[in-house]
């Protein structure tokens, strides 16, 4: 079986990502140009920062990928990079995204009624699980904790898997065929994050 896709665009932290993944012994590479995901078992797409970021993907990249997932190959979303797989965000509005999952996403609220929340959203936080049979979490607990920094975030949908509170509800993770996407990193989020790399990676097979 060939290797994983992590696609690098300039706004991903490639060598911690890299590392979770090769402690669950994944076999993971950085391609150059789209050709080469032409092969791969499945795709990962990091990202920290700014969305404007994934307009690198645009073209070839964003074909290329789409042509993957409807092959069949599974496709995993980080921070930024789940967030691309829906239809847009707020925080570029021209800037275009995968469309893989319905929705747009927005700005967390900083109000909780009168209490004044921090955006972005930096630390721990709990996940709310709501679709226990999605394969992405698989061995996740209910209250697991991981590890978020952002300050945009997906809606709740038919999709998604699992919510955060930080003031308002988010979509932490979520899943729509082979398609997943997590807002919290796991390659920072201790064994907890190291369990949902597990499961994408049963989900290459």
């Amino acid at each position: 079986m060939s290797a994983i896709a992590l696609i690098d665009y300039g706004a991903g932290n490639l060598t911690s990502v890299k590392k979770a993944l090769r402690a669950i012994d994944a076999d993971v590479f950085v391609p150059l140009e789209p050709a080469e995901l032409e092969d791969v078992s499945g795709i990962i797409v990091p990202g920290v920062g700014h969305f404007s970021a994934t307009r690198r993907l645009a073209g070839p990249w964003t074909e290329t990928i789409r042509r993957v997932v409807q092959d069949g190959r599974p496709l995993l979303g980080i921070c930024v990079g789940m967030q691309w797989l829906f239809e847009g965000s707020d925080e570029a509005l021209d800037c275009p995204a995968l469309g893989a999952v319905a929705g747009r996403c927005a700005r967390l609220s900083d109000h909780n009624g009168p209490e004044r929340l921090k955006i972005p959203h930096v630390g721990w936080n709990a996940l709310d699980l709501l679709r226990r049979d999605a394969p992405v979490v698989e061995g996740i607990r209910s209250g697991a904790q991981v590890y978020f920094t952002h300050s945009y975030a997906a809606p709740l949908t038919v999709d998604t898997v699992a919510a955060t509170t930080h003031g308002e509800p988010f979509a932490a993770i979520v899943q729509r065929g082979r398609v997943a996407g997590v807002q919290f990193h796991p390659e920072k989020s201790g064994d907890i994050g190291l369990q949902i790399l597990r499961n994408f990676m049963r989900s290459v097979g």
